[in-house]
This record gives structure tokens, C-alpha cells and sequence, in this order.
């Protein structure tokens, strides 16, 4: 979908042009995937959010995985995630127990509606991903993912929150 804007010096300060840093960018495309998902979830009567999404996906990938797993897995700081847990607990999508093996911790674990609910916004999700990348070809799809992970791999670990992939069992 293209912006209509017309080029203009706006953002252009000495030889610095926002509109062409990839931090910009990246905000940008990040603000038009929350606001798409936001949209999608929406008109298909599903009450979650991007970041709600990508906890539910970790918990179903890893039951039982504790708080500070998830966080560290899908980027989120170890406070915020402990929110995040309790608006999908009050959604009646995830039950949280004490760990077994650590009195601290809290293991995460979907219950029956987080399953559907998963189930339910996999389409939606599909077509977000769709609708950001809608102005690519497969081919360009495939390399932007590329070069923004291998970017992400170089810069990831200075961010306040860097994600940390999960073993596979």
C-alpha cells in the first residue's frame, strides 16, 4: 500500500533524512503491524493483542515454560510480562501454578479456550503477515525477513530485553 506522500525535505535536516534510516523505517512498519493486527483481530471478533499472540504462541510451544522464559522469549521485559500474563489469566486463555522446583517461579500453561483461541487468530495472523509484506513478491518477502533477522542477530543483545531462543525439547 503505498503512502501517497509526495517526496519533500520534510525530515531531511543537513544531510540526515529520517525517511530513509532504517530505524524510522522500522518503527513505521512496526506501527502499520499493530495497527493491521489490531484491525484484523478486530473484524474477526478476537480480543488479543500482538504481544498477547506471541505469549500464547510460546506457552503452547513450551507448556509450562515459567514468567522469565517467556519474557526472555518473545523480547519482553520480566515485569511487563507478569501484565501481559494477567490479562490472558482474566481472559480465561492460561492458568499460572507455583513451579514445582522453584517456590519463585510461575509456570505458564494454555487452558482449552487459549487453544482455540490460537486456533482462531492463526488465520488472522496469516493474513496480517500477508497485508504488511502486500507490496513484495514472495522472492522480496523472503529476503527482507533474511536481512531483518540477520540484522537483529547483530544487534539484538544490546537491547534492554534481548530474546533468547528456547531449547527444543
Amino acid at each position: 500500500m503505498s503512502t501517497g506522500n509526495a517526496p519533500s525535505r520534510a525530515g531531511v535536516c543537513g544531510d540526515l533524512d529520517i525517511h530513509s534510516m532504517p530505524g524510522h523505517l522500522i518503527r513505521r512498519l512496526h506501527q502499520a503491524s499493530v495497527a493491521i493486527f489490531d484491525n484484523e483481530a478486530r473484524l474477526a471478533g478476537v480480543d488479543l493483542t500482538p504481544v498477547q499472540f506471541a505469549a500464547l504462541t510460546m506457552i503452547g510451544a513450551s507448556p509450562g515454560l515459567d514468567q522469565a522464559t517467556l519474557a526472555q522469549g518473545i523480547a519482553y521485559d520480566r515485569v511487563t510480562i507478569g501484565g501481559v500474563v494477567d490479562r490472558l489469566e482474566h481472559k480465561g486463555l492460561v492458568r499460572r501454578r507455583v513451579a514445582a522446583n522453584d517456590r519463585r517461579a510461575r509456570q505458564v500453561f494454555l487452558l482449552p479456550a487459549g487453544e482455540r483461541m490460537l486456533a482462531d487468530i492463526n488465520p488472522v495472523v496469516h493474513k496480517v503477515q500477508a497485508q504488511m509484506l502486500a507490496g513484495l513478491t514472495a522472492q522480496e518477502s523472503a529476503a527482507l525477513c533474511a536481512l531483518l533477522r540477520k540484522a537483529l542477530d547483530e544487534v539484538g543483545d544490546i537491547t534492554r530485553t534481548p530474546a533468547k531462543l528456547l531449547q527444543q525439547a
